[in-house]
């Protein structure tokens, strides 16, 4: 088992937060980037795998600056040289996703495949309806489940992955869809440019435009693709039809069974082949101190930012690993017994966390709790 970090881009403590208005404040923002850049370093020093991150805007409370996703991954890449950096993910309904699979291909080469990308419907709205791509898109959450709003957004996010692995998959390629027609149909171009028939491909003699491709090539054969955290077994089997693995951040160990059954059976369905473990991601909120009780009162500032920031959204609380590296290990241990891991996510308090606090939880779990469950 692998294990990897995701942080949410927070720019300050707790009492920062509470002061208002603290995305706005350079200071904290440079402070962030300095500290998340000194973590990447840390983990890659420490033997884990990856390194995730968010993509969301218009964040001036500061729970959340995880703003343009590739800067952030070429931030997070240029302080280290083997963590794979994951940008989990890009948000559908505020992306072309011509120019998503473009940036993806772009950062994995930048990167030179240390890359992973998620990609995600969308659940804060006060952004989304300031960025959208679509006028009839909106967030989708608990407040519109199984509405009308929540269907056009699923069968938007389908056309949006399709478009997207087609074109990270092909020289070049043509897409017919409710929501996007690449080329447009019956694209002739303005003039003539004898360069695109001579040296490329998709386009006639006459500049009748019949395909489009991407440049540049994805570095990776296959980038590794996840779905945003998910609760959902219709979005575990949406994803396995594209060999795409869901991070679950689920302590129910009934539904993990289901959800990596459901998987695999429609996985097969699409005829691809996988090892035990590519199913899913699991993971949780992970803090590790050197007793229980360290680790609960170390808590105390995450379970508030959940409760403020993630609940009003409709998020339940993740897994929990908090706690000593024996109650970690026993925990970690049940779930691997339950289901096979490769990759699990730790969500760390990066931000409401001092570097200290950080890099100690970090450095505790690496020395006491990964070498149980690595090779």
């Amino acid at each position: 088992m692998d294990f990897g970090l995701f942080m949410y881009c927070t720019v300050g403590r707790r009492a920062d937060l509470e002061a208002g208005m603290a995305g706005r404040n350079p200071e904290l923002y440079q402070r962030m980037l300095g500290e998340i850049a000194d973590y990447a370093k840390f983990a890659e020093d420490q033997g884990y795998f990856g390194f995730g991150h968010p993509e969301h805007h218009l964040q001036i409370e500061g729970f959340e600056i995880s703003n343009d996703p590739c800067l952030m991954a070429m931030w997070l890449g240029s302080h280290t040289e083997r963590l794979r950096v994951i940008t989990c993910g890009f948000v559908s309904t505020a992306n072309n996703p011509l120019v998503t699979a473009e940036k993806i291909a772009t950062l994995d080469n930048m990167l030179q495949g240390r890359f992973g990308v998620g990609l995600v419907r969308g659940y804060q709205a006060r952004w989304l309806s300031n960025y959208r791509v679509k006028d009839d898109l909106v967030a989708v959450g608990p407040w519109n489940a199984k509405s009308a709003d929540d269907d056009r957004n699923r069968e938007y996010f389908a056309e949006f992955v399709e478009v997207v692995t087609k074109a990270l998959a092909n020289e070049t390629f043509s897409h017919r869809g409710k929501h996007w027609n690449f080329p447009p149909e019956n694209f002739v171009n303005p003039h003539e440019h004898p360069a695109y028939v001579n040296y490329g491909q998709g386009v006639a003699a006459d500049m009748a435009v019949s395909e489009v491709g991407i440049a540049p090539k994805p570095f990776q054969k296959e980038i590794p693709l996840y779905g945003g955290f998910s609760a959902s077994l219709r979005t575990a089997k949406f994803w396995a039809q594209y060999k795409g693995r869901p991070i679950v951040l689920s302590g129910n160990i009934e539904f993990l069974q289901l959800l990596w059954k459901e998987w695999g059976e429609e996985a097969r369905r699409h005829g691809h082949e996988f090892e035990p473990g590519d199913e899913a991601c699991w993971g949780g909120i992970m803090i590790c101190a050197e007793t229980d009780a360290k680790a609960q009162a170390l808590f105390e500032d995450m379970n508030w930012f959940w409760k403020t920031w993630a609940t009003p959204f409709g998020q339940g609380m993740p897994e929990l690993l908090v706690g000593s590296p024996d109650t970690l290990n026993r925990r970690i241990e049940e779930i691997a017994n339950a289901v096979p891991i490769k990759e699990a996510f730790l969500l760390i308090p990066q931000g409401l966390h001092t570097p200290a606090q950080i890099t100690d939880s970090l450095g505790l779990f690496s020395e006491k709790v990964m070498p149980n469950f690595s090779g």
